[in-house]
Parts: structure tokens; C-alpha cells; sequence
């Protein structure tokens, strides 16, 4: 069994990764927000309680993809080119509107980091978006007719995470530092 893609797909896979990890979304602008108004701990459980999200994600998605590549290899080629058409689309939206990251002033809330853990936690558990990312993302870097696709989906999603974790955890410190 052999769960590490090769180097070529695996360097395709950090380039594309990264630039998806640096734009803006709903789970970077909770925890830029809870870090401008309420310091680098909110900011850390905010983006700790995405960053868990993004584990659950990686599972349903490797267990739910690869199970539609075991009833069908079409099925999960459809899949993979409805993928790339909807990153497209993803990324004109991208270029058309801009970023979505605001931060409005006001008086910041005294929530607790279990709390705000819990909001970083759902806010990315109930984003359609990112549950479309998953099961449109992961498929572009795996072959149907890979024996070891289920793992190498696990592989992707688990890496995305790791790749993530710092690129937030830099974000949240360059912001505290605006504080």
C-alpha cells in the first residue's frame, strides 16, 4: 500500500493548497476578528476549533469519495471534472468580488475560548463551501484507478490540515501584533 502520492503530484497539490489557504474566508475572518478584538489566545481557539473542522472534513471526504469510487470509477471521474469546473468558478468569484475579510469596530465580547473554539468549530462544520472544497479538491490529485485512493484522499485531506495549522497560526500572530 502506498499512501504518498508522487513528488510531481504532491508539489501540484502544496502549490494549490497554499493559495487556497491564503485567500479569505469565513474561517480566516473569525479568527482574525476574535484575535483583533480579543486577543492572540481567542484568535489561537478560533482557529484551533476550524482547524478540528477541517480533520472532519478530511474524513467524511476520503471515506465518502472512496466509497463512490468502489460503486463507480465514472461516478468519481464526474466528480473530478465538476471539481476543477467549480474551483474555476470559485476562483472567478474570487477575482470578481474580492475578499470577504472585514473586520467592523465595536466593543469586543467576553466569550469564553471554549466558546470561541466551539464558533471556529461550526463556523467551519457548517460552511457549504468547504464541504464542496473537499469533495471537489481532494479527487483532482488522485487516479480512479488507484488501488490506494482511499488513503491518498486521507492523505490530501490530513496534509491540507497540516499545511493550514502554521499558515493560520502566522496570521493570527502578524494580527495580535496589530492589537
Amino acid at each position: 500500500m502506498t499512501v504518498l502520492p508522487e513528488p510531481a503530484i504532491l508539489s501540484a497539490f502544496i502549490v494549490a493548497s497554499l493559495v487556497l489557504i491564503v485567500t479569505p474566508g469565513p474561517d480566516m475572518t473569525l479568527f482574525l476578528g476574535q484575535t483583533i478584538n480579543g486577543g492572540r489566545a481567542r484568535g489561537f481557539a478560533a482557529m484551533l476549533g476550524a482547524t478540528t473542522g477541517l480533520l472532519v472534513h478530511s474524513m467524511l471526504a476520503a471515506f465518502g469519495l472512496s466509497a463512490l469510487l468502489v460503486a463507480s470509477a465514472t461516478a468519481f471521474t464526474t466528480i473530478k471534472i465538476a471539481g476543477a469546473v467549480y474551483l474555476l468558478w470559485l476562483a472567478f468569484q474570487a477575482i470578481r468580488h474580492g475578499s470577504p475579510l472585514s473586520v467592523a469596530a465595536g466593543k469586543p465580547s467576553r466569550a469564553s475560548l471554549r466558546r470561541v473554539f466551539a464558533m471556529g468549530l461550526g463556523v467551519n462544520l457548517l460552511n457549504p463551501k468547504i464541504v464542496m472544497f473537499f469533495l471537489t479538491f481532494l479527487p483532482q490529485f488522485v487516479s480512479a484507478s488507484d488501488p490506494d485512493a482511499a488513503a491518498k484522499l486521507f492523505f490530501f485531506g490530513l496534509f491540507f490540515t497540516v499545511l493550514g495549522a502554521p499558515t493560520g497560526a502566522i496570521l493570527v500572530l502578524l494580527a495580535d501584533r496589530f492589537t
